[in-house]
């Protein structure tokens, strides 16, 4: 039990003499042209299913 208490007493200091660093905002990356071209077919697709869906809904 000693070498237990020790040991989270070690951890305890070590741990708040630790400096933490700031906050750095992830700087966005540009999107990629193959990344554009699978973004306006995937918009294609969604406006093409949207059509398909309100022509079914509209049959019945």
């Amino acid at each position: 039990m000693r070498i237990f208490l020790s040991f989270v007493a070690i951890q305890f200091i070590l741990g708040t003499v630790a400096i933490a660093d700031g906050f750095e905002r992830p700087i966005p990356q540009a999107q990629s042209a193959t990344a554009e071209f699978w973004y306006a077919l995937a918009c294609v697709a969604l406006v093409i299913a949207m059509i398909a869906v309100q022509r079914l809904v509209a049959r019945r």
